[in-house]
C-alpha cells in the first residue's frame, strides 16, 4: 500500500506584476495559487503519491474555485477549514527570488493566520496518513500559529508518522517579537527529515556558521560546511535521520545549483547543474522538498535521493508558476 503524505500550511495567492509600469498600462497581473506546503502537495500528487492538504480559507467563491482545482489535482482537501475573511497574498515580480527584498507580504489577519490551538482535530485529520510535512514559514507568522504547529507535531508523533521540515527563512515574516531561534528548535525536535541550507539553518536553529563563508567560496568548502551543519543537527536533534542542504547561486541571469544529503553516517553531493536563464525561481525549494519526500518513500539510496531532489528543483526553474509539472521520468533523465 502506498504511503500517504499530509501537508499543512498557508495557501497563498502570488501577484506577479510585470514592472516598468507594464502591469498598469495593460491593466493585468498574473496570479498564481501557491504556498510552500501546497507546492509540495501538488508535486507529490502529480507523481502519484496520495496526499492530503490542510489549510484555512474564507468561505467565498475564490476559495470554492481554488478547492475545485485542488480536487482536480487529486489532492484530498476534505479537511480544509473555512473561517475568516481573506486569503493571504504576496507580491513578487516574475523571475524574482522570494528572498529578494522586493517581496511584499499581505498575510496579516488571513484565515490561516487566525488559526488557534484546539481548532483542528489533529487525531481525526491525520488518521490514515504516514508522513507529516510543514515549513518554517508557518511558525514565522505568529505565536498562535507556532503553537498550532507544535500541536500538530505532537499528534503526528503519537501516530508514529515521519515528520519533515523545510527551513524556509523569510526575515520579513518574523515580526511578532520572537527570534526564530526562540521558536524553531522546539519544533525541529520532532522532525525526522530536515531540509534547508547552511544559512537558513543558522538563522532558524542557531547552528554554527563559519565567518569565512562568502558567496565566492570554493564548492568543497560549502559541502564540508554542509556536513558540519548536518552533524550538528543530528547531535542536537536525535530524532532527525536525514538532512539536506541546497546551494543555488545566481550569476546575472544564470543559476548554478547543487545540494547535499546526509544521514548520520555519510553525506553525498548531488550532481551540479547550470542554466543561463531562469523562467521562475518561486517553488524551486518546494520542488526539492517534494523530490526528497518522494525518493525517500521509494527507498532509494542516499545518492539517488540527492540527485532526484536536486534535479526536480533545478527543473522547476524553467517552469512558470509555483508548482511543478515535471514527470518522474523527466527528472530522472536529467542525471
Amino acid at each position: 500500500m502506498s504511503k500517504k503524505v499530509f501537508c499543512f500550511g498557508e495557501l497563498l495567492l502570488r501577484f506577479s506584476p510585470a514592472l516598468q509600469q507594464e502591469w498598469i498600462n495593460k491593466n493585468e497581473m498574473s496570479v498564481f495559487v501557491g504556498g510552500a506546503e501546497l507546492n509540495v502537495a501538488k508535486a507529490l500528487s502529480h507523481w502519484n503519491v496520495p496526499v492530503k492538504y490542510v489549510t484555512a480559507l474564507p468561505n467565498n467563491y475564490l476559495s470554492t474555485e481554488i478547492i475545485s482545482s485542488l480536487n482536480a489535482d487529486q489532492i484530498v482537501v476534505s479537511d480544509i477549514l473555512f473561517q475568516g475573511e481573506r486569503i493571504g497574498t504576496y507580491t513578487l515580480p516574475m523571475g524574482a527570488d522570494l528572498k529578494n527584498a522586493g517581496v511584499i507580504y499581505d498575510r496579516a489577519h488571513s484565515a490561516f493566520a487566525s488559526l488557534t490551538k484546539a481548532t483542528i482535530n489533529w487525531d481525526k485529520v491525520l488518521d490514515g496518513y504516514d508522513w507529516f510535512h510543514f515549513s518554517a514559514i508557518s511558525p514565522a507568522l505568529s505565536v498562535s500559529i507556532a503553537e498550532v504547529c507544535e500541536e500538530a507535531l505532537q499528534a503526528a508523533t503519537k501516530k508514529g508518522m515521519t515528520i519533515s521540515l523545510d527551513l524556509n527563512y523569510r526575515a520579513k515574516l518574523w515580526q511578532y517579537g520572537k527570534n526564530p531561534v526562540e521558536v524553531m528548535p522546539a519544533l525541529a525536535k520532532y522532525c525526522h527529515v530536515i531540509m534547508g541550507n547552511i544559512w537558513s539553518t543558522h538563522q532558524l536553529l542557531g547552528t554554527v556558521l563559519d565567518p569565512l563563508l562568502e558567496s565566492n567560496c570554493d564548492k568543497s568548502f560549502y559541502t564540508e560546511h554542509a556536513a558540519k551543519t548536518a552533524k550538528e543537527i543530528f547531535t542536537v536533534y536525535p530524532t532527525c535521520n536525514l538532512v539536506a542542504n541546497t546551494f543555488r547561486f545566481s550569476e546575472d541571469d544564470a543559476v548554478r545549483y547543487y545540494a547535499t544529503v546526509a544521514d548520520p553516517n555519510n553525506q553525498v553531493v548531488a550532481f551540479e547543474q547550470y542554466v543561463t536563464t531562469v523562467v521562475d525561481k518561486v517553488g524551486s525549494g518546494d520542488c526539492f522538498m517534494a523530490g526528497l519526500i518522494y525518493s525517500i518513500l521509494q527507498k532509494w539510496d542516499l545518492q539517488q535521493i540527492a540527485n532526484f531532489a536536486s534535479s526536480a528543483a533545478f527543473g522547476k526553474l524553467q517552469e512558470k508558476g509555483d508548482s511543478t509539472q515535471q514527470s518522474v521520468a523527466q527528472i530522472n533523465n536529467r542525471f
